[in-house]
Parts: structure tokens; C-alpha cells; sequence
């Protein structure tokens, strides 16, 4: 089912800002071209110009009269985040910081494999919550970005990496908690998936969780993509000092959630990421836990290596605990594999983006004075 966001009066008055057109889903770029008086498959048209031929330019739209293109030039733009600094690891990761109009910058990540392409996309300014094994949370939280930034992310990334790559899955996993900032990351990926913009498969694209329980209700009910849960541990206790959201949704509330979000749909499945934590949560007892906790939950778990950063207060489990803790999961059917991990020697592994953040919640000024 296609998500019907709130309803956005899009015709930008005279005093205010021009409507940036980049990140108009299909229904709020029909509700566009109505204000203007125009047929609503014009909508069509200017995605497949945008997305699929990255025009900006309206002079180059021709099937559009020059009357059409003047109105769109006066009352609207196409407004994309600008590429400050681009890396590229040993292994083929690249990593790019972004800057937005507001100043705030921050990281989207393309990590290339041998038959898909990945690029983990930013949803916020920070992050509003505080997981303690994430470089990002310590960054504080500046504001959700709008489905523009998001979706000029993807935008960009195709151009940088050109016609012989394309991004084959996205995945909200980069900075920000995506379902705190759910109408614009919905149209983010309502124009990932529309067959007139990028045309990617609803199992393509995946959306990852702290879990905000009411988010993914609301999700499950609008928007058909892929679920990731950041869960990280098997019990409330270890939860609440990994991930401290848990202590308003626990762990009992979050699996129901996630079997609400599978409902009826027989194929789809929750994946779990669960970051290895030496001596934290990486026992054979946790592993037993862990499993108990997954049954009767269609699922799949990622277990991933934990990517140190300067002052963190953990350490990755060895490598032995993950073979001993991953071989416990499958005794008890459940399918897991370890991630490899990518860029890290860049910074762009999993939990170690930070952008340029004006932190409005001065979190990182008291870790700066905790430390």
C-alpha cells in the first residue's frame, strides 16, 4: 500500500521559500501540478526527468511548454546537499559528507559488492537518541531532514559512481533514527520504490530501528519495505544500557511489534542486528537467550563486529566468541551470518558516522566534559 503522507499545500507563496521539487513524491507532486492547473501526469513526467535522466535544468525539459518551465523556474527548485569531501576505502567503500543549506553536514556511505550495490542513507542531523556503543549519538541531535536531503543522497550517489554502478539496495542505517522522522523518510522512499523515479523493490530497501514501537505499527500500515531492528541484546537489562529507548518500548513490546509489522505476508522477515560486545552480550548464555526471545519470529540476524571510535567504551568480541555465539544460534534454527565489515579504516563502518552536527541538545558537550 502507498503511504498518503499529511497533506502539504506544495505552490510556494510569495514571501516564502520556492517548493524544492527533489523530494515530491508521486502524490504530493500530482497535488503540485493541480495547484498549477496543470493534468496530473505531468507528476510522471518531471520525476522520470529528475530521478532517471538527473536532470536539473528545466530549460532541457522539453515536453514541457516554455510557459510550463518559466512557472516551474519561478515558484520552484531542484536543491540538492553538496558534496564537501568524498572518501574511498581499501575496499571499494565510499564515503561522502554532505553539507545541507543549514550548515549541519553529513555522511552517506556506498559499499559495493560483488552482485548488488549499497548505499547507507542519513535520516537526521545526529541522532535524538543516546545508544552508547554509537559514534553518532555522541554527536547530538540538530533536526530531521527533509525528504529532499534524504533522497538527494541516492541522487548524488548515482552520479558520483556513474553508469557502470548503480545502487541496487538502500538501507536507512546511517545517522539518525529513521522513524522519528517518518513522513519525510516515507516520501524518501515512496520515490525510492516509484518505477518514475528510481524503481527500486519494496525488498530492497530497508528501513533500520531502534525500535519506536508506534513507528513501526504505523509503518507496517503504509509503507511495504524491508525491517531492520537494531536489538543488540537478548534481555531488558542489557538493552537499557546499550539502546536506552528500551526502557520506554522493551524487548517483550518490540517483538510484538515485529510480529505485528510481519502480519499476514508470508515472506517477509525482521532482520535483528545485534553488535558484538566483548563481555557485554556476546555469551553462549546470551546466545541461548537471544534465541529463545526470536522464536516464533520470522527472522534473520546480522551479527556485527563492533567498529571502535575514539573513547569508546567497549571492545569487539573476538573472534571466537562470534563463531561460539553465531554456532548457537543456528543449533536453535536461526539463520545468522556475521557482517563483514567495510570502510572501516575511513570511518564508515557500521556506528562510526559523525557528519558536522550543531548540536541543539548539548549532548556532546557533556560526554566532551564526562571524558
Amino acid at each position: 500500500m502507498r503511504s498518503v503522507p499529511e497533506p502539504v499545500k506544495v505552490i510556494a507563496q510569495a514571501d516564502s521559500q520556492p517548493v524544492n521539487l527533489l523530494g515530491l513524491d508521486r502524490e504530493a507532486m500530482q497535488a503540485f501540478f493541480v495547484e498549477l492547473g496543470e493534468k496530473p501526469f505531468r507528476a510522471s513526467q518531471l520525476m522520470q526527468w529528475i530521478h532517471q535522466r538527473s536532470t536539473t535544468n528545466f530549460d532541457e525539459m522539453t515536453n514541457f511548454s516554455k510557459v510550463l518551465r518559466n512557472r516551474l523556474r519561478a515558484l520552484t527548485e531542484i536543491r540538492l546537499p553538496e558534496i564537501v569531501t568524498e572518501q574511498i576505502s581499501a575496499d571499494g567503500t565510499r564515503k561522502w559528507l554532505m553539507q545541507l543549506s543549514c550548515g549541519n553536514r553529513i555522511e552517506t556511505v556506498f559499499i559495493p559488492e560483488e552482485g548488488r550495490n549499497t548505499l547507507c542513507v542519513s535520516s537526521q542531523v545526529g541522532c535524538a537518541l543516546n545508544c552508547s556503543f554509537c559514534s553518532t549519538a555522541r554527536q547530538g541531535f540538530n533536526r530531521n531532514l527533509d525528504a529532499a536531503e534524504i533522497i538527494g543522497q541516492l541522487w548524488l550517489a548515482e552520479q558520483f559512481i556513474g553508469n557502470k554502478q548503480r545502487v541496487t539496495n538502500v538501507v536507512l542505517m546511517g545517522m539518525g533514527e529513521p522513524l522519528l522522522n517518518f513522513d519525510n523518510v516515507v516520501r524518501a522512499m515512496n520515490l525510492m520504490r516509484d518505477d518514475f523515479s528510481f524503481g527500486l523493490s519494496k525488498r530492497r530497501v530497508t528501513l533500520s530501528t531502534a525500535g519506536v514501537i508506534p513507528g513501526i505499527d504505523k509503518l507496517g500500515k503504509v509503507c511495504d519495505v524491508a525491517l531492520a531492528v537494531s536489538l543488540h541484546a537478548p534481555n531488558n537489562t542489557i538493552r537499557d544500557e546499550l539502546v536506552p529507548i528500551n526502557r520506554k518500548y522493551p524487548i517483550e513490546q518490540l517483538m510484538q511489534a515485529c510480529i505485528r509489522y510481519i502480519g499476514d505476508k508470508k515472506r517477509r522477515k525482521v532482520t535483528f542486528e545485534y553488535v558484538m560486545l566483548d563481555g557485554i552480550n556476546d555469551s553462549v548464555n546470551d546466545a541461548r537467550q537471544l534465541a529463545r526471545l526470536l522464536q516464533g519470529v520470522p527472522s534473520k540476524v546480522n551479527l556485527i563486529p563492533f567498529n571502535a571510535f575514539p573513547g569508546a567504551p567497549y571492545q569487539c568480541s573476538s573472534r571466537n566468541a562470534m563463531m561460539r555465539f553465531q554456532d548457537q544460534l543456528h543449533h536453535h534454527g536461526i539463520v545468522t551470518m556475521t557482517r563483514k565489515t567495510r570502510g572501516d579504516d575511513i570511518d564508515a563502518a557500521c556506528g562510526q558516522l559523525i557528519g558536522r552536527v550543531s548540536d541543539r541538545t548539548r549532548r556532546s558537550i557533556r560526554m566532551a566534559r564526562e571524558a
